[in-house]
């Protein structure tokens, strides 16, 4: 069925209009990363202001909350403002030491075992009557 429009001899037909965009826009949260230097510039910026008012412009003209100026300041009084998380670098003495306690742990269970096929050699050659070099040098220390 054609639809005529305001214009003369304009036709357009249902099946040819475009369909309207989706008005529903699911947008996908994005988390804020601040450097360092912002943070630390924030910091220094807000314990200038002396007037009332003074840090609610910079954080509306920053786009901050007044939670995200709480928390700089207190990693700022520890410390820790420019620090980034996660595991902290491992010490080369430290990496040593347990390599060195793997290896060792290695040496020992391969002694054992080196033990235990001597004592097998050892007491196989007491029942075939055969006489070991190694027996000599043990009765004589």
């Amino acid at each position: 069925m054609p639809i005529t429009l305001t214009r003369p001899r304009a036709e357009v037909h249902a099946y040819e209009m475009p369909t309207p965009p989706d008005p529903e826009v699911v947008q996908q949260a994005k988390r804020r990363r601040f450097s360092a230097e912002y943070k630390a510039r924030i910091v220094a910026e807000a314990d200038a202001c002396k007037e009332s008012g003074q840090i609610g412009a910079l954080l509306r003209r920053e786009g901050l909350y007044s939670s995200h100026l709480a928390e700089w300041r207190h990693q700022n009084e520890q410390g820790r403002l420019g620090r980034r998380r996660g595991p902290k670098p491992a010490d080369p003495m430290e990496l040593e030491n347990v390599h060195l306690k793997k290896e060792n742990a290695k040496l020992q269970q391969r002694l054992a075992q080196a033990e235990l096929v001597i004592d097998v050699q050892k007491k196989l050659s007491e029942l075939l009557g055969i006489k070991l070099a190694d027996q000599d040098n043990e009765s004589s220390n």
